[in-house]
């Protein structure tokens, strides 16, 4: 197992009239998931041209967090209704820090 970071870009688009459920569940993931051990960032942002288009900036100290994080109850309910509110798969794509 790696010890490296896991950097990660979570885009979540969210359904006609689901834009503000998906904004308040993913704000909701916030605290409880910055306080997970291992959680370096966890940042929210929405597309200034295309309201309702959430991405999610993620870092964990390595992939064991990042697995954690996948397995604590407040991600596991929020995953539990993802369906109902997005327009399209989520999309996850991990980077590799270039830049110190």
């Amino acid at each position: 197992m790696t010890t490296e970071k896991v950097i990660s870009i979570a885009i979540l688009k969210a359904k006609p009239h689901q834009h503000e459920t998906l904004r308040q569940g993913l704000l909701g993931l916030i605290a409880p998931t910055r306080a997970e051990p291992g959680n370096l960032d966890y940042v929210l942002f929405e597309l200034r041209d295309e309201p309702g288009t959430f991405y999610m900036r993620e870092a964990f100290a390595d992939q064991a967090a990042l697995d954690a994080h996948f397995a604590a109850p407040h991600f596991q309910a929020f995953a539990a209704e993802i369906d109902a509110l997005l327009e399209e798969p989520l999309r996850l794509i991990f980077l590799d820090q270039v830049s110190p």
